[in-house]
């Protein structure tokens, strides 16, 4: 019963804002800063309750569990917090974490080459990799969800963002851009226009990964390593 109103509340939090105006209304009334503020902090306690709410589900399994799916998560987190950290306050507006305040230049993506949509593509693997390690039906409802979410997301950014420029203008973001490519690791000119973002991107994301592995069991109740 907790899971299934923990559920009801985030779809909740994140749909309702959408119908009726009601998110341009609120933004209005407390300004564009004060809404995001106040709207982070209501989505991560509720997605903490969510979490905490499908540990506390009756155990209904799906599939067995080995223990080399551990190892899924524990292998992939340090790329998705690589991407989160990516795409927090990314440049390019038409995403989870794009800024707005400033123009964005098509001709100097940078992260936007390596993908535009680093928040999401960061949800994804976090779902996916505990999807594998979690073979119940309340954390397959989560985490497929999340996925599912995360994955459907960016279409709908991209076909909002094809609305917002003109053909000329999404024709150059899609070429500078990408939903996901490699390529900009082997483009020496982007590397070196990138280093510095990129290695403290490297250095935050392996600060909170040792951090994740340490508070894991005492905040989740269960330790992320394979025994």
């Amino acid at each position: 019963m907790e899971f299934t109103a923990a559920l009801a509340f985030f779809v909740g939090t994140h749909f309702l804002p959408n119908r009726w105006h009601l998110r341009d209304r609120l933004i209005a009334t407390l300004s564009r800063r004060v809404y995001f503020s106040i709207y982070g902090i209501v989505s991560l306690l509720v997605l903490i309750w969510l979490i905490g709410a499908a540990g506390r589900a009756p155990h209904v399994p799906l599939w067995g569990q080995a223990e080399w799916y551990r190892w899924v998560p524990v292998l992939t987190m340090p790329v998705a917090l690589l991407l989160a950290v990516l795409g927090a306050g990314i440049a390019y507006p038409h995403t989870l974490g794009g800024r707005l305040s400033i123009p964005f230049d098509p001709e100097r993506p940078g992260s936007a080459a390596f993908t535009r949509h680093p928040l999401l593509w960061s949800l994804a693997l976090w779902s996916l990799a505990h999807l594998v390690a979690n073979g119940d039906m309340a954390h397959v409802i989560l985490f497929g969800g999340f996925a599912l979410l995360s994955v459907g997301a960016i279409g709908v950014f991209d076909r909002r963002a094809r609305q917002a420029v003109s053909p000329e203008e999404w024709d150059v973001i899609r070429r500078r851009t990408s939903l996901i490519s490699l390529r900009p690791l082997a483009n020496g000119v982007w590397l070196h226009r990138n280093r510095t973002v990129l290695l403290r991107a490297v250095t935050i994301a392996a600060g909170l990964y040792l951090l994740i592995l340490g508070l894991h069991e005492p905040v989740i109740g269960v330790s992320p390593l394979p025994r």
